[in-house]
């Protein structure tokens, strides 16, 4: 199921020359994960204090949760009810958007429209998808679901990687939860915790997205990619350990961890309708920031490019643009991840614009591309890889929220920041060279 329409294997037994080439491009991900690897170890702050029992059990956590949940053939059940229900939160949310915003939110035009295909209005019909999703998460938290399953695979990343408790848990919290709630369900280990845990939980943060975003990534990605929630979910869990490896890889741990015992978030809300209201006065706040971020960012790369191309000569008879001179930058970085060479431009203007602007730019881009530009491996492969908050924006946000939690260390944090969008951004890279090696 994890492979798609588009990247189905062809009817029969296939040939020598595809099973030849199946291989290779496996191949050249594994190399690629382990020169990401070897990449970070280089960057490290201290190589020799390098915890190898970190690397490989890293490795190992990425490599086997990625082959349980696409590999196992009984898993197809799990993959259809998560697209189910995200068509079922995509009917919902446009009968409330049809109903408040009428022919703008999705409901029938009270005129004739030469253009239909340009009805569709991203503020009015994608985005409020966050709102209910916001609610949906408040409610389960209420309900102590969430912090369950938070729990869970906490437990698993303690278990796997001798990390401490809180950094396990906030770690965990992060694959559902933003960069800055996920900090708040350990915020009275955070003025105790090592540098090193502090930076784990930052890249965290950096290397996964919101449950929020899921669903919306899902969407805007669906029509390209089959089974799109299914491998959005998978992205953030396998980007968790590797957040973790990255990290302590990075900035190895030299202290006593912080543990965290058998600690449980507390309940915040009175009731079930007092979290749904939670839940969407935080999702408008997220919902009315998305909205700006793109009016800004959209308008400055424009800028860029207007600049870029009256003060330079054009290059290959077009106009240089931010896109194409991140593509180049970002193509031997994409490329070790298994992407063909000659996709590699196409792919690295999709990572350059995810880390310079923000995942949901590269996202839409990704869908709008033509379909020969990138072929179903190489699309996967980038679902994964751009599957992260590490980038500029995220950063402020990110040093804002903690700063505020725990402002002893506001400095400390700050100091990080660039850091953690170094480390976000190489673990979501093996994330996506982990998909390369099984797809």
């Amino acid at each position: 199921p994890a492979r798609g329409k588009g990247a189905a294997l062809p009817p029969g037994p296939p040939s020598q020359s595809f099973k030849r080439s199946l291989s290779a491009m496996n191949l050249h991900s594994l190399l690629g994960l382990f020169a990401l690897v070897l990449i970070t170890w280089i960057l490290s702050e201290q190589r020799r204090k390098v915890s190898w029992r970190i690397v490989v059990s890293g490795v190992a956590l990425q490599i086997g949760i990625a082959w349980l949940l696409l590999a196992l053939p009984t898993l197809q059940g799990f993959f259809l009810a998560l697209n189910n229900a995200l068509s079922a939160l995509q009917d919902a949310t446009q009968t409330g958007t049809t109903f408040v915003f009428g022919y703008l939110g999705g409901g029938a035009a009270p005129f004739k429209m030469d253009q239909p295909q340009n009805s569709f209005i991203l503020a009015f019909r994608a985005l409020p998808l966050v709102l209910v999703i916001s609610a949906i998460s408040a409610l389960l938290f209420h309900w102590r679901i969430l912090p369950l399953v938070v729990k869970l695979f906490s437990h698993l990343l303690q278990r796997a990687m001798g990390v401490g408790g809180a950094l396990g848990f906030g770690a965990a919290a992060n694959i559902f939860l933003g960069m800055v709630e996920a900090p708040l369900l350990v915020k009275p280990y955070l003025e105790r915790m090592s540098r090193s845990e502090l930076f784990a939980l930052m890249t965290s943060g950096m290397a996964t997205i919101a449950g929020t975003m899921m669903a919306l990534y899902a969407g805007i990605l669906g029509p390209i990619l089959p089974n799109a929630m299914g491998h959005i979910l998978i992205a953030s869990l396998i980007s968790a350990p590797a957040a973790i490896m990255t990290a302590l890889i990075l900035i190895p741990e030299t202290e006593s961890t912080t543990t965290q015992g058998e600690y449980v978030p507390p309940n915040q809300d009175a009731s079930a309708m007092d979290a749904v209201t939670r839940g969407v006065a935080e999702g408008i706040q997220l919902l009315i920031n998305i909205i700006a971020m793109l009016v800004v960012l959209v308008a400055l790369v424009a800028l860029t490019n207007r600049l870029l191309g009256g003060l330079l000569p054009d290059v290959a008879g077009l106009p240089l643009t931010l896109e194409r001179l991140l593509g180049w930058f970002m193509a031997p970085v994409v490329w070790l991840m298994g992407i063909p060479w000659s996709e590699a431009p196409a792919a690295g203007m999709l990572m350059g614009t995810k880390t310079i602007l923000n995942e949901f730019i590269a996202y839409l881009n990704l869908a709008q591309m033509p379909p020969e530009t990138l072929s179903p491996r190489s699309r996967l492969i980038m679902t994964y890889a751009l599957c992260g908050f590490a980038n500029l924006g995220s950063l402020g946000i990110m040093i804002g929220g903690m700063g505020a939690m725990v402002p002893s260390r506001r400095d400390q944090i700050a100091a990080l920041g660039m850091r953690s969008i170094l480390a976000g951004t190489l673990a979501t890279l093996m994330t996506g060279a982990v998909v390369g090696i099984l797809q």
